[in-house]
C-alpha cells in the first residue's frame, strides 16, 4: 500500500482497500466466526483466516508455515476446536511438512443452497487481502490474538469517517486488547463502546452504515423514484428552459450555460435541457452490475487516481465536469452498461476520490481523498495547504 505527498509535503493516507459492499462482506465473514462454537480467540483468528479462504470452494488451504505465521499461543488447541467445531482438518497441517498445504473442508461454505457467505471470486480476493492487511498493520502485528482479532472487527465496523461503535458480537476476550489498540495508535480515541481509527491505519475501515443511514439511502432513491414519475413527461421546449433558466441561482445560471454553450461536448437541446429541469433518474444495482464492478475494479487497481485527475482535465476544457458516461467514455473504459458506470462512479465519491453536486449534473469533480494527494481544481490551488 503505497502513500502519496499532498502539496503542503504532508502525506495523504493511502484510499480505503474495501468499498462498502465488500465491507458488508468482511462483517459477514466475522459475525460467522464469532457466532462459531469456538471457546479460545486462537481458534476464532485462525477461523476466520481458513473461512475466507473457503469462502467460494468450501476448502481453504493452510500450510503449516501458514499457521506458524499466526503466532498463536496453542495452535494445536486451536486445531482440534475447529475440528470439534466439525471442520475436517488434515492431520499433516501440525506437525507434517511446513509447505505442504492442507485443504481444510469448511461444510458452511460449500457451494450450493446454505453457503454462509456467498462471495464472487473479487470480493473473496478483495476481503482475504483486507484480513491480512489488517492483522500485519504496524500497530498490531505482534500483538496476541486477541489484539489481531479485535483489529478485524473494529477495522470492519469503522465508517468511512473513520468512526466506529463496538458491535455486539466482538468477542468477550477482544475488549481487554483495547487499551492495546488504543496505546499502539491502531485507535486513535475511544468513549465507552465508540471510536475512531487511528489515522495511518484509516484505510482498513470496512465503511460501516449503520441500519438508519442506509433507511436513510432507500428513502432518497424512493424520493426520486417518485420525483421521477411525478414530473412532467414531455420533454423541455425553448420556451420552458428559458423560463426555468430565469428561476435559478447565478452560480447555477453560470454553470448551465457553460454546459450549455460548451463547444467541446455540443449537446443537443433535448440531452441538457431535460438533464437540468427533469429529477434525476435513479441508477439501479443490481447484483449483477456489483458482481461486475468487483471484476471490473481488479483490472483497473488505480481508478481513483485517474478519474479525479479527469475530471480535473476535463473542467479545464469545458469548463464544467464529466457526465458519468464522459468521465468512463474519456478514460477508455469501454463496453459498460449504464448500472456499471453508476456503480463505479458511485463507489469513487463514496472512496472520497471524486465528488459531484446532486441533483445537478454535469458536476464530477475531485473529492477529499483526491484532494489529500494533490489532485485539485486549478482555482483550488492558491487555497491554504493546497486543498
Amino acid at each position: 500500500m503505497t502513500t502519496a505527498s499532498t502539496g503542503d509535503g504532508a502525506v495523504a493516507p493511502p484510499p480505503f482497500l474495501l468499498t462498502p459492499h465488500q465491507g458488508e462482506s468482511a462483517r459477514a465473514l466475522l459475525s460467522y466466526v464469532a457466532a462459531l462454537p469456538l471457546q479460545s480467540v486462537d481458534a476464532q483468528l485462525l477461523a476466520a483466516v481458513v473461512a475466507i479462504r473457503a469462502a467460494r470452494t468450501g476448502v481453504g488451504n493452510l500450510t503449516g508455515t501458514d499457521l506458524r505465521s499466526l503466532r498463536l499461543e496453542d495452535p494445536v488447541g486451536a486445531v482440534a476446536e475447529l475440528t470439534a467445531a466439525g471442520w475436517e482438518v488434515p492431520a499433516h497441517l501440525v506437525g507434517g511438512d511446513p509447505d505442504k498445504p492442507a485443504g481444510i473442508l469448511v461444510p458452511d461454505m460449500a457451494p450450493g443452497p446454505g453457503h454462509v457467505l456467498p462471495l464472487g471470486k473479487d470480493a473473496r480476493s478483495r476481503v482475504s487481502g483486507w484480513c491480512l492487511r489488517t492483522r500485519l498493520a504496524k500497530p498490531v502485528r505482534k500483538g496476541s490474538s486477541a489484539v489481531r482479532l479485535a483489529a478485524l472487527f473494529l477495522a470492519a465496523h469503522c465508517s468511512a469517517e473513520l468512526v466506529g461503535h463496538a458491535p455486539a458480537d466482538l468477542p468477550v476476550a477482544c475488549y481487554p486488547a483495547v487499551p492495546v489498540l488504543l496505546e499502539k495508535g491502531f485507535l486513535a480515541e475511544v468513549t465507552g463502546k465508540s471510536y475512531r481509527l487511528g489515522p495511518a491505519v484509516g484505510h482498513l475501515a470496512g465503511l460501516f452504515r449503520t441500519p438508519e443511514e442506509i433507511a436513510a439511502l432507500a428513502r432518497e432513491a424512493e424520493e426520486r423514484r417518485a420525483a421521477r414519475e411525478a414530473a412532467v413527461s414531455a420533454e423541455a421546449t425553448p420556451e420552458s428552459w428559458a423560463e426555468w433558466k430565469a428561476d435559478v441561482s447565478p452560480a447555477l445560471l453560470r454553470h448551465v450555460e457553460a454546459v450549455e454553450t460548451c463547444r467541446l461536448c455540443r449537446l443537443a437541446f433535448p440531452r441538457f435541457a431535460n438533464a437540468f429541469m427533469s429529477p434525476p433518474t435513479p441508477l439501479p444495482m443490481p447484483r449483477s452490475a456489483l458482481d461486475a464492478y468487483e471484476t471490473w475494479r481488479t483490472g483497473h487497481p488505480d481508478c481513483g487516481r485517474e478519474a479525479a485527475q479527469f475530471t480535473v482535465a476535463f473542467r479545464t476544457g469545458h469548463g464544467h465536469g464529466p457526465s458519468y458516461g464522459q468521465l468512463c467514455k474519456g478514460l477508455g473504459w469501454k463496453k459498460l452498461s449504464r448500472e456499471l458506470r453508476g456503480v463505479i462512479v458511485r463507489t469513487l465519491i463514496e472512496e472520497g476520490w471524486l465528488t459531484s453536486t446532486p441533483p445537478v449534473p454535469w458536476t464530477l469533480r475531485p473529492g477529499r481523498t483526491a484532494h489529500a494527494q494533490g489532485i485539485v481544481l486549478p482555482g483550488q490551488m492558491t487555497r491554504p495547504g493546497g486543498r
